[in-house]
């Protein structure tokens, strides 16, 4: 079975949401890989520095990749919104909403890419590998 495709319009929505979580996604990439202050706090607020920061930025790394590659838009979109739940969690528990007096800008981006992926993914859904195949 083959996926329905998304029309033009559903397509440049959904390269326009994939664009921006790739963008916030990357951008932090450098705080986490080079040991800044304000990711090693949040790591060791959450009790997972340094191995929780580089893990969470290689997935973030991969996501990123994924989400622009066309044939792998979907499962960056996937990995994307597991990666960042767990962003949020942390913020609406140990971390709180404001960190390092940020005014709430990290849980904001967060909050951004979660439902840009999330709106991916339902765009994209009939290309996941397993899932696709069951909705076509």
């Amino acid at each position: 079975m083959t996926a329905t495709p998304l029309t033009a319009r559903q397509r440049r929505l959904s390269w326009a949401l994939q664009i921006v979580v790739a963008a916030i996604l990357a951008q932090t990439l450098y705080f986490k890989f080079t040991a800044a202050p304000e990711s090693v706090h949040i790591f060791s607020t959450l009790g997972l520095e340094p191995a929780g920061r580089i893990g969470s930025g290689i997935a973030e790394l991969v996501a990123a990749v994924l989400l622009l590659v066309p044939a792998t838009a979907a499962l960056g979109a996937l990995l994307a919104l597991g990666v960042i739940a767990g962003a949020i969690a942390s913020h609406l528990g140990p971390l709180g909403i404001e960190v390092l007096g940020d005014g709430g800008l990290l849980f904001g981006l967060a909050c951004v890419v979660f439902v840009s992926s999330a709106a991916v993914l339902w765009l994209r859904r009939r290309e996941l590998p397993i899932v696709g195949a069951r909705l076509s």
